[in-house]
């Protein structure tokens, strides 16, 4: 995700450009490439933590990871899946600190299309690096580094296909993101059938050729792309408008609201942790005597969050023509409630299903159905909440700090991850509850304190989901 940046010296051709959905012919290249980037990521993401509790980090296997050994010393001495738990939360985190560097690259060194085809390739070499036990930690770092170079770099040149007075952007972003989703919903369908039904390694293959593929298409797209990313940045750097002391109390606000969110998005994220190895021990995924793989709950999750969130962003369109919609304030305090609901389903799942039972599917997809309609109140919209409270002589940098939240949110599930076999299930979703009802509380402050002071300012830039 990143702001989308607005280039009005554009080609005539560029300007008029329909051929994609009566949008530019590029926008369709980068669609497509980003499906196949979240294709693979999301098929490596979902299988990473049951592969190195059902296999890498079992006797036998383990010992031929290299620097393996080096990583359990600076963990404690973690065995088993607290160990998988905490190697997936360090990875999860770090992908959002990357994104960094990777702008910082793209501005000053490379330019925008180089290191997107710089990432896009060690994004492919870490896929297939997942094939080797014995690089399975530098495979990580490759996926970690590439997903920084190309994650922000590709979603702000949709932006620079339009004019700044060009209509079409706000739905092009809609478009992007529904690339972004298609590729999500369809990697546990193929990449975790494979590697779970097949083979680990079929899997994270699938994946590396899902991001060839991703890859291919963006080269054949460059013509379609805008000029400037062609080229090496011009360091040279325009004076700024001071800051009032009305940005600084915003830029203060929006620094604090960082931890509340990365502990109101722990919840959410810990979907593709704990929760996994858990429907993986406990839920009954018989359908018809078929066993179906668990990484297919991803895919639910995906298509249900996809489907509220068109539900909910129609309903607050229906809701504002007869009522006052609710700012983003309030609605991050809506999502949090529906987020702790979900945990209690959860917490309920465990509960009422005896011992050595298997637990039935009823109260996880009602958790999906709930945590999805959190999730819409809580993540673009947060989002928009930042890009509209940021001042404009940093609102780059102030939504860049945004993604710290999600780098605090996901160590912090591979931290509290490692409590799931200490602990009864019960109170390990108890826990969740209570990160979602504190997060929802502070929301509650803010809104009471800093928001008649703050969301009188300027409406929101226009973003990319990523």
């Amino acid at each position: 995700m990143t702001t989308a940046e607005a280039t009005p010296e554009l080609d005539i051709e560029t300007r008029h450009d329909r051929a994609f959905l009566g949008h530019p012919k590029g926008l369709g290249y980068l669609a497509f490439t980003e499906a196949w980037e979240r294709f693979s990521y999301y098929g490596m993401q979902t299988l990473l933590v049951l592969y190195m509790v059902n296999f890498l980090l079992k006797p036998g296997q383990v010992e031929y990871v290299a620097g393996i050994e080096q990583l359990r010393a600076l963990f404690g001495g973690l065995e088993g899946q607290a160990f998988a738990s905490a190697i997936f939360g360090t990875y999860a985190a770090s992908v959002y600190l990357t994104p960094i560097f990777g702008g910082w690259l793209a501005d000053r060194v490379l330019g925008k299309r180089r290191t997107v085809l710089l990432g896009a390739v060690t994004m492919a070499m870490g896929h297939f690096l997942m094939a080797f036990n014995v690089t399975f930690l530098f495979a990580l770092l490759c996926l970690i580094i590439g997903s920084g170079m190309f994650k922000g770099n590709i979603a702000s040149q949709v932006g620079a296909l339009y004019k700044p007075d060009d209509l079409r952007r706000a739905d092009a972003f809609q478009i992007f993101y529904l690339g972004i989703n298609a590729g999500v919903i369809a990697s546990p369908l193929i990449v975790g059938t494979l590697g779970e039904t097949v083979g680990w390694h079929w899997g994270f293959g699938a994946a590396g050729v899902g991001m060839l593929i991703g890859l291919a298409i963006y080269i054949a797209g460059q013509k379609y792309l805008p000029k400037e990313h062609f080229d090496v940045p011009d360091k040279s750097a325009e004076p700024r408008e001071p800051m009032t002391s009305s940005d600084w109390l915003a830029t203060l606000a929006l620094i604090l609201l960082i931890p509340v969110m990365a502990i109101a998005i722990v919840p959410n994220n810990q979907i593709f942790n704990v929760y996994l190895v858990w429907a993986d021990q406990d839920f009954d995924l018989v359908f018809f005597g078929i066993k179906l793989p668990t990484t297919w709950l991803v895919t639910l999750d995906a298509v249900v969050s996809v489907s509220f969130l068109a539900i909910v962003a129609l309903f607050w369109r229906w809701y504002g023509k007869r009522r006052q919609e609710p700012d983003e304030l309030s609605k991050l305090i809506i999502g949090s409630g529906f987020s702790v609901l979900g945990m209690l389903c959860l917490y309920l799942a465990a509960e009422t299903t005896p011992v050595g039972a298997k637990i039935g599917l009823f109260w996880p997809v009602m958790f999906h159905v709930l945590n999805s309609i959190g999730f819409a109140h809580m993540l673009p919209v947060s989002l928009a909440l930042f890009a509209r409270l940021a001042p404009k002589q940093i609102n780059a940098t102030v939504i860049g700090l945004y993604y710290l939240a999600f780098f605090g949110a996901n160590s912090l599930v591979g931290w509290v991850g490692g409590w799931f076999e200490t602990m009864p299930t019960t109170q390990f979703w108890l826990i969740h509850m209570g990160f979602a009802a504190t997060a929802g509380l502070v929301f509650v402050l803010f809104k009471l304190f800093l928001a008649p002071k703050l969301m009188h300012r300027a409406e929101p830039a226009e973003v990319a989901l990523a």
